[in-house]
């Protein structure tokens, strides 16, 4: 994070749209490698129906939402505290875990509930920036890229998945009993052991 302070400082000296590409890459960074309470979270979107339509539809929901409460956070118009968070954070991944295992089928309030925990998600990716920075000169170009950065690592997780497990193994009889349920074994290596991904 050091680093990343030094790379805001010499923002300064470079164009808008040389900004723009760094945040964009700071944005996916952000997901993958450094976002793995995030990659569970997604992952976790996935698994109950593990086809591309559904996902989607959820993913959209969830960047929407966070993307309003990241815009928010950054402009300063709210501001609560990591400690609070961070643990919400965490809680959302417990939620859709555990709704996978005991959830028969995907119900149409997922994508609800999706939103809102996309308005948690939202804030912890703006404590990251926050830590970060945005250039004075092209503020809000860079926040839309870290933002667009963002989506894209999370549609890189969605498709890994579709093509790793969905598209393999989604229509089998043991895809719930021997994918989705031990995927709540990972959990323990969640946020739940440290602080969100920053």
């Amino acid at each position: 994070m050091i680093l990343l302070h030094v790379i805001v400082g010499e923002l300064e000296k470079m164009s808008g749209a040389g900004a723009a590409i760094l945040y964009l890459e700071l944005g996916y960074k952000h997901i993958i490698p450094l976002g793995f309470d995030h990659i569970l979270f997604v992952l976790s979107l996935f698994l109950l129906s593990p086809k591309l339509k559904p996902v989607l539809w959820q993913a959209t929901a969830f960047t929407i939402a966070h993307s309003v409460t990241l815009g928010l956070a950054m402009y300063h118009v709210i501001n609560p505290p990591a400690r609070i968070v961070e643990p919400l954070i965490a809680l959302s991944i417990l939620y859709v875990a555990l709704e996978n295992i005991f959830s028969p089928r995907l119900k149409p309030s997922r994508v609800g509930v999706v939103f809102l925990f996309g308005l948690v998600h939202g804030l912890g990716f703006a404590g990251s920036l926050g830590q970060l920075g945005l250039p004075p000169h092209s503020y809000l170009l860079s926040l839309v890229m870290f933002n667009a950065g963002v989506e894209l690592g999370q549609i890189t997780i969605i498709l890994l998945a579709f093509f790793v497990l969905g598209y393999w193994f989604g229509e089998k009889s043991y895809y719930r009993p021997r994918i989705v349920v031990p995927y709540r074994w990972a959990l323990p290596l969640s946020p739940f052991s440290g602080r969100c991904s920053d």
